[in-house]
C-alpha cells in the first residue's frame, strides 16, 4: 500500500472532519495553516483513520517515527528540537517546505508541519507495521 492509493480516503476523511470541500484537499497542503485544522480535529482525524483503515495510530507516532536513531534528548531539549532533530524532521518528512523548519523550533510545532501526504504516509506505515505482525 503507498501513498496514492490511500490518498483518496485520507482525503475524504480530512475534508470531513476539517469542513471543507474534497476539492480543496491537496497531497501537499498543511493540514493547519491551509486547511485550517486546529489540535482537537487531530483526535477526530486519528479516530478516523483508525476506523476507516483498520489501523493503530499511537500518540506521538510521527515523532518518534522521525526520531529514528536519536535519543529523546538528542531530538529535543527541554521542548526545543535540536539541529540534529530538525534534520531527522526534515529527512523523515520530504514533503514539508525546508523553509517551515525553523530553528529553536518548539516540539509543540510539530504538528503544524503535518500535510495531507504526512498524513497519507502515516497510514502506510502503520498497514505495513500491522501487516508485518
Amino acid at each position: 500500500m503507498n501513498v496514492e492509493q490511500v490518498y483518496p480516503q485520507v482525503k475524504n476523511i480530512v475534508a470531513d472532519v476539517l469542513a471543507v470541500d474534497e476539492d480543496e484537499v491537496g497531497l501537499k497542503d498543511s493540514l493547519i495553516k491551509k486547511l485550517g485544522a486546529e489540535s482537537i480535529d487531530f483526535l477526530d482525524l486519528i479516530f478516523r483513520l483508525e476506523r476507516e483503515f483498520g489501523i493503530k495510530i499511537p500518540r506521538g507516532q510521527i515523532e518518534k517515527e522521525a526520531r529514528g536513531t536519536l535519543t529523546q534528548d538528542e531530538f529535543e531539549k527541554k521542548g526545543v528540537i535540536t539541529e540534529a532533530g530538525i534534520e531527522a524532521l526534515k529527512k523523515y518528512m520530504p514533503e514539508v517546505a525546508a523553509s517551515d523548519f525553523k530553528p529553536n523550533m518548539l516540539s509543540a510545532e510539530i504538528p503544524a508541519l503535518f500535510t495531507v501526504e504526512t498524513v497519507c504516509k502515516l497510514v502506510t506505515r502503520a498497514k505495513e507495521k500491522q501487516s508485518a505482525k
